[in-house]
């Protein structure tokens, strides 16, 4: 007999063999219909899947993640037929998964272009209203070999599958995918009309460039219409928001051919820079840290015993000064590492909180690299804690606080947290492995904190704690980790004296909250649509004269300005006073001070306030008074008394 628990605690008995399915159909025949997949002992399978001895279960709808993700793997397949339909010299490679969607790589000589989009759409849609079962069929290693002898790629894939035994799916005549599953039950278990091409690139197999280049064709697929509609909106918007046209316009920042992934910051873009870092350091400082900073090329023999050398290599840069090998460092920690051990160190100096925004450099493949959001170089606001055992939740607690207030004073306040955990490419014993999660797990639940478990996506030296911010329209973006390493120390050889007079190995907390400071710029950018805070705005205020005959006192009012701290500048030019408050909006300027012969007479200023046709009158002192106050309390708030 067959014996399931179920995720409210109840116990449901069948028959031995008794599939998923059957078992969903038991609970209810409404769940059953909305049925994707199922979940035993936490593991995914398909819905046809037979049950044998006890186990936990649950039933997978397209309204979980799981669910969502099983759909889009299925609409893959389903992408991959049409376009064979298409194409009959297409070979398949291999088709995964991605965020918001899928992509499938062909091997075809015949380009497929955006405009063949339509017609693989049109062929997908004849799949899924025949609504076909998606049918699983396992084999030994050996006949998956056979069966697919002649095709290099399902061999190489075949190669690389774990297990002895492997499968294939198939949904329908003549179409058979190797796959591991699981699939949704039907091709007609995804709506027509909720599935899209998106875009087709080139992508060399295994990411070797020695290879053929292969045409990567991306799709995404969604629970119904409406959740695409409402995607295609995103990405319009997102595309408004685009931080390298907003840069470009508002001359914040550009890239140069001399330096590919390299950013070069203008003037304007430096004014939103240094506020980003002096409000940074600010409640560091508040915090307790102490700032330092370290070379940006140190000698290769340090990464080897930091463990870069042979788990990052390949994204490092290097150099030979006098003969000997340097590497440009894609990290700050070992150098923070080097500073410790200059000196010696007792119990008494713990927790010692030191901080630094440490410029590295890490090697992007250049089809990868995205404005700001991905570079070669970048600086990280980097801290490294030193502590005892005894006091690392109390220190991640901290971290924590600090995290929360910084983002809310950019405006972030919805973000989700992932704890990852060891990965196979590890250092460290799996005892400390344990006794660091356990930590970092512990702080969150004393915080009351919800946290999902990304399993083996930790760092080589130690399991971290991820924060993952959501911008206005909803993207999520990875800022903040926190890192709890035992393994790195020992390497070092690091000590410091405890209470009992013995040398002990201190604990060791890599953080960052911002995480590249040139990334967050462009979240912010994009974030805003440019239209920044006051606080972070270029230009706060710009002053404009109705006309050449109080431009005299628009001086003065700059002079007023510029003495009460605001960023302001003057328009003085020849055009009407309609075009000059045009100009403002379009370049983003949170006030506009029009100022007339009534202005002058009464040391008062017009305000028209960005995005908004209101207008306001103060006078110049109540106006400044207000600004700075907004300023201080750094509010996203523009609105005047």
């Amino acid at each position: 007999m067959a014996k399931v628990k179920l995720p409210d605690g109840s116990i449901m008995e069948g028959p031995d063999g008794s599939t998923a399915y059957q078992f969903a159909h038991r609970i209810g025949a409404g769940l059953a219909r909305s049925a994707i997949a199922a979940k035993i002992d936490g593991r995914l399978v398909d819905l046809s899947c037979p049950i044998q001895g006890e186990m936990s279960f649950q039933i997978i709808t397209s309204k979980d993640n799981d669910g969502l993700e099983i759909l889009r793997h299925s609409c893959a397949h389903i992408m991959a037929e049409a376009i064979c339909s298409l194409w009959p010299a297409a070979k398949l490679v291999y088709g995964p998964t991605v965020a918001d969607g899928f992509y499938y790589d062909i091997d075809l000589d015949e380009p497929i272009r955006p405009e063949d989009f339509g017609r693989i759409e049109a062929r997908m849609a004849e799949i899924v209203k025949a609504d076909r079962p998606f049918v699983r069929v396992e084999i030994t290693r050996q006949q998956a070999k056979e069966k697919m002898a002649g095709d290099k790629y399902k061999l190489d894939n075949i190669n690389r599958a774990e297990g002895d035994i492997i499968s294939f799916y198939s949904h329908g005549d003549g179409f058979t995918d190797l796959c591991r599953g699981p699939h949704i039950p039907r091709t007609g278990s995804i709506e027509v009309g909720a599935f899209k091409i998106m875009s087709v690139a080139g992508a060399y197999w295994h990411g070797d460039a020695s290879q053929k280049m292969l045409q990567r064709v991306y799709g995404t697929a969604w629970r119904n219409k409406k959740d695409l509609d409402e995607y295609i909106n995103r990405l319009e918007e997102a595309r408004k928001r685009d931080h390298r046209v907003i840069g470009k316009q508002m001359d914040l920042f550009s890239f140069q051919d001399e330096g590919p992934g390299f950013a070069f910051l203008h003037p304007r873009g430096m004014v939103v820079w240094n506020e980003i870092i002096d409000f940074w350091r600010s409640v560091h400082k508040k915090y307790e840290y102490q700032e330092v900073k370290t070379p940006i090329m140190l000698n290769e023999s340090l990464w080897h015993r930091s463990g870069h050398w042979d788990h990052y290599k390949q994204n490092m840069y290097f150099t030979k000064v006098d003969e000997v090998t340097y590497a440009v460092k894609p990290m700050n920690c070992p150098g923070g590492l080097l500073i410790f051990k200059s000196s010696k160190h007792s119990y008494r100096e713990f927790p010692m909180r030191v901080a630094e925004l440490g410029l590295v450099h890490r090697y992007e493949a250049s089809g990868q690299m995205h404005g700001l959001v991905r570079v070669r170089q970048f600086t990280q606001d980097d801290a490294h804690i030193f502590c005892t055992p005894e006091q690392i939740e109390g220190e991640i607690i901290g971290v924590i606080n600090l995290v929360q207030e910084l983002y809310a004073a950019f405006g972030f306040k919805d973000y989700h947290i992932e704890l990852s955990t060891k990965p196979v490419d590890h250092i460290g014993s799996d005892e400390i492995w344990e006794t660091a999660t356990n930590a970092l797990a512990g702080a969150l639940k004393h915080k009351g904190m919800e946290y999902k478990i990304n399993a083996g996506d930790g760092a080589f030296y130690g399991p971290k704690i991820d924060f993952h911010i959501s911008d206005c329209i909803g993207r999520s973006w990875q800022l903040g980790t926190i890192q709890l390493d035992f393994s790195m120390p020992m390497r070092f050889e690091l000590v410091y004296t405890d209470k009992d007079n013995l040398e002990k190995t201190p604990v060791m907390i890599h953080r960052a909250i911002l995480g590249s400071i040139e990334r967050f710029l462009g979240i912010l950018i994009e974030h805003y649509a440019g239209h920044f805070p006051l606080w972070l705005a270029p230009e706060q205020v710009r002053i404009m004269p109705i006309s050449e005959k109080t431009n005299a006192y628009a001086e003065q009012l700059l002079k007023k300005l510029k003495a009460g701290g605001l960023r302001a500048t003057i328009d003085i030019s020849d055009d009407k006073i309609g075009a000059k408050i045009a100009r403002a909006h379009a370049d983003r300027v949170p006030y506009m001070l029009v100022v007339g012969p009534k202005e002058a007479e009464q040391n008062a200023v017009n305000i028209r306030v960005r995005q908004s046709q209101s207008q306001h009158s103060l006078s110049a002192e109540a106006f400044i008074g207000q600004a700075q106050e907004k300023i201080a309390r750094k509010t996203a708030d523009l609105n005047l008394e």
